[in-house]
C-alpha cells in the first residue's frame, strides 16, 4: 500500500491538485443531466418516452459539437472557451428546465436541450490535457490519467446516485439543480486556473501549417470507444432486465455500481504498476479482458453470481480507457490534443444509445440473458479495433500535409 500511496503522491503538488479536484467537480454534471431530465420531464409530462427523446437530444448534440469544441480550445485556450460554453450551457439548462415546468410546446424544450448538450464541456479531456502539458515523466503521466480514470468512475457511481435522490426525495428539479451548482461552479475555477492552461496554437508562426492528425492511430481508437460505449448502453439495459425478470429490479443499481467498484480498483492498482510492455500491448489485452468478461454475462444463473462476474469484468474497463488515452497523448500533436481525445470521448457517447436501444429489441424479443450478446458484440469490436490500431514512428508537430 505504501508504494501505491507513494506513486499516487509522487504526481500531485498543489497546482496539479487544483486543477484535478475543480475537474472531478466540474464533471459531475455528464453523469447527471441525462437521468434529471427524465426524471423532471416524466413527472411533467407523464410520458416517458418524450423524457427520454429530451435527454437523448441533448446527448446526440453533446456528442456532434464535441470536436468542435476540442479543437477551438486547442486554438484559443481552455480558459477562455470554457468560461463560455459553460455559461451557454447554464442558460440553455435552466431554461430546458424551466420549459418542462412552465408546459412550453415541446419543439421548443427539444431546441434548449440541444443548446444545452452542445454547450457542455468535455471537461475530463480538459483535464488530461492539463496533465499532458505539466508531466514530462511517461510512467508519472501513466498515474495521472490512472487517476483520472478512477475519477470517471467515481463521477458515474456518485452523479446517479445524487440526481436521484434529490429528484424523488426533494423536488423533481432539484437533481438538474445540483447538476448546475457543480457544472458551472466547478468550471468556472477550473478555467481560471491559467497557469496550468495547456499552450495554444494561436502563437504559431505566420503561415505555419496545422500538423496532421494522426489517423491511423486515432480512428481505430475512436471506433473502439464506440464500441466500448455499445458495450456500456446494452450491459446497462440487459442489467434492468435481468433482474426484473428475477423479481429484484431494485438490485439493479448494486450490481451496476459492483462493475464500476471493480473498474474502479483496477484503475488505481493500475497507476501504481511499473508496467514493462508498452501501452499498445496493454490496449490490446484490456480490450481482450473486455470481450472475455462480455461472453460470460449470457450464461450467469443468477443475481448472486452475477455480482461476481461483473466486480471481475470491471477489472478490464480502466486498464483499457487509461491505455486507450495514453496512447492518444502519446500520438496526437500538442496542438490538437483536446481535439484528438474529444473524438475519443464523442465515440463513447455515440455509442451508449445505439447499444442500449439495440439490447431493448433482443430484450423485447428473446429476454434478458440474450441481450448480454449485443455487449459481447461490442467487446468483440473493441477488440478487434485495439488490433487495427497503428502507432506512428514518432509524433510530429509540424508537417506540410496537415488534415
Amino acid at each position: 500500500m505504501p508504494t501505491m500511496l507513494d506513486s499516487y503522491r509522487r504526481i500531485f503538488t498543489r497546482p496539479t491538485a487544483l486543477f484535478s479536484l475543480t475537474g472531478l467537480v466540474a464533471r459531475l454534471p455528464i453523469s447527471m443531466v441525462g437521468l434529471g431530465i427524465v426524471l423532471l420531464a416524466e413527472q411533467e409530462t407523464g410520458s416517458y418516452g418524450f423524457a427520454g427523446a429530451v435527454s437523448a437530444v441533448a446527448l446526440v448534440a453533446n456528442a456532434l459539437f464535441a470536436i468542435a469544441q476540442g479543437r477551438l480550445i486547442d486554438r484559443l485556450g481552455q480558459g477562455r472557451v470554457l468560461s463560455v460554453v459553460i455559461t451557454i450551457w447554464g442558460v440553455g439548462l435552466a431554461a430546458t428546465m424551466w420549459s418542462l415546468q412552465a408546459g412550453w410546446p415541446h419543439w421548443v424544450t427539444f431546441l434548449l436541450a440541444a443548446v444545452a448538450g452542445a454547450a457542455l464541456p468535455s471537461v475530463g479531456t480538459c483535464v488530461r490535457a492539463r496533465w499532458s502539458a505539466v508531466v514530462k515523466d511517461a510512467a508519472r503521466l501513466h498515474t495521472a490519467y490512472s487517476f483520472e480514470a478512477v475519477a470517471d468512475e467515481v463521477v458515474y457511481l456518485v452523479g446517479p446516485i445524487l440526481v436521484t435522490m434529490l429528484a424523488t426525495g426533494v423536488h423533481p428539479a432539484a437533481g438538474l439543480i445540483a447538476a448546475l451548482v457543480t457544472g458551472l461552479g466547478g468550471t468556472y475555477v477550473f478555467a481560471s486556473l491559467r497557469a496550468t492552461e495547456p499552450p495554444t496554437g494561436s502563437g504559431s508562426a505566420a503561415g505555419a501549417v496545422r500538423p496532421a492528425m494522426p489517423w491511423r492511430a486515432i480512428v481505430p481508437l475512436t471506433l473502439l470507444m464506440l464500441a466500448l460505449g455499445a458495450l456500456f448502453g446494452a450491459a446497462e439495459v440487459a442489467t434492468v432486465a435481468f433482474t426484473d425478470e428475477r423479481g429484484h429490479k431494485g438490485v439493479t443499481g448494486f450490481l451496476l455500481a459492483t462493475w464500476s467498484f471493480g473498474s474502479l480498483v483496477a484503475g488505481l492498482v493500475s497507476g501504481a504498476v511499473t508496467w514493462r510492455r508498452g501501452v499498445l500491448f496493454r490496449l490490446r489485452w484490456g480490450a481482450c479482458g473486455m470481450a472475455a468478461a462480455m461472453a460470460l454475462l449470457p450464461l450467469v444463473p443468477s443475481i448472486p453470481v452475477m455480482f461476481a462476474v461483473l466486480l471481475v469484468g470491471g477489472l478490464a474497463i480502466s486498464p483499457t480507457l487509461i491505455a486507450a488515452m495514453s496512447l492518444a497523448e502519446q500520438v496526437l500533436p500538442a496542438s490538437r490534443l483536446t481535439e484528438g481525445m474529444a473524438f475519443l470521448q464523442t465515440g463513447i457517447a455515440a455509442g451508449l444509445a445505439p447499444g442500449a436501444a439495440l439490447a431493448g429489441v433482443v430484450i423485447d424479443a428473446a429476454g434478458a440473458s440474450p441481450a448480454y450478446l449485443v455487449a459481447l458484440g461490442g467487446g468483440v469490436v473493441a477488440l478487434l479495433s485495439a488490433l487495427g490500431t497503428k502507432v506512428p514512428a514518432k509524433r510530429i508537430d509540424v508537417t506540410p500535409s496537415a488534415v
